[in-house]
């Protein structure tokens, strides 16, 4: 039985392969170093942290759209040609645009438009995709067939191209904007959930789902579905990116929200022609909200993403 007491330096001990040695010599195991962590809370050390980061970033915005425009109390349309360009004041936070209309105001209404329709537009793109695809996949034979078809056929043209073509027809308009946006976007959220479900209608659970005699909707609404929208939700973070930066490319153009709604897009198509003389903000502020908002979204699809795989 080898001693374990501590001696002192230069005193013969024993080390593990039971051979004497030094205390402190070369031979001598070292007890592990302690080594030096944060102490960071238990979401960070989780890896959620882009999950939070972009909700922050999200929930800042989106409540300051929400509730600033309640806070400020000024017409966004309102408009004042003798106080075109003004400068920052108590009056103007951010100053006004080339109309004298106040460009805070505008921020502001413009992104709870922009927020709101962007949003909106994903919610039946996904409830549509993810039905058909759980049915194509599940089903197969000729409802596969035919959803799988029409899929291929819509994504056979350019996403913007046919958006902006199904707009024009339509007319310009926040239901033209759903309408477009649904009638392309579905097409994803079917090709994922079917995947998911071609390898989830396999599982031995399912079986057990038919043998104690559950109906095929049954299984679908309570196993199948749940089980298979993972990804969609993940995508659907990119989705609402892509439908802002849509939105944003359509009131650009002119063929987005309708004026003088406050958008956007359209407060840098207004702002552009000014750029020459200086007034850089009306069209660098709104795009880096853009910008910020895709970010705060990016991050949390990448934390979903994390999420769901540490859990898989």
């Amino acid at each position: 039985m080898t001693s374990t007491n501590v001696l002192p330096t230069g005193a013969p001990v024993t080390n593990p392969t039971g051979t004497p040695g030094i205390a402190g010599s070369p031979g001598t195991p070292e007890a592990p170093r302690a080594r030096f962590t944060l102490p960071l809370p238990a979401w960070m050390r989780a890896h959620h942290l882009q999950l939070w980061l972009g909700c922050g970033i999200v929930g800042v915005i989106a409540l300051a759209c929400l509730v600033g425009p309640w806070i400020l109390r000024i017409d966004p349309n309102a408009q004042d040609l003798g106080a075109a360009f003004a400068a920052p004041s108590a009056a103007h936070p951010f100053g006004t645009d080339q109309l004298g209309r106040d460009f805070l105001a505008r921020l502001l209404h413009g992104g709870r438009v922009d927020l709101f329709v962007a949003v909106v537009a994903v919610i039946v793109p996904f409830v549509v995709g993810s039905a058909l695809g759980a049915m194509a996949g599940y089903f197969g034979g000729w409802i596969d067939t035919v959803v799988m078809r029409i899929a291929d056929l819509v994504a056979a043209f350019p996403f913007y191209v046919l958006v902006i073509a199904l707009v024009f027809s339509l007319g310009n308009g926040l239901f033209s904007i759903f309408v477009a946006i649904s009638a392309v976007s579905w097409v994803s959220y079917a090709r994922i959930v079917r995947g998911e479900v071609l390898v989830l209608r396999e599982k031995e659970f399912i079986a057990a789902c038919r043998t104690s005699g559950l109906s095929t909707w049954k299984i679908l609404g309570r196993h199948v579905v749940p089980n298979s929208v993972g990804q969609s939700i993940i995508y659907a973070m990119s989705d609402i990116v892509l439908n802002i930066g849509l939105i944003v490319t359509l009131s650009f153009l002119g063929m987005g929200i309708v004026p003088p709604t406050p958008d956007w897009g359209q407060m840098m198509g207004d702002g552009q022609q000014y750029m020459a003389a200086g007034h850089y903000a009306l069209i660098v502020v709104p795009g880096l909200c853009v910008v910020l908002v895709s970010l705060g979204l990016a991050f949390i699809g990448d934390g979903l993403s994390a999420v769901l795989k540490k859990k898989g």
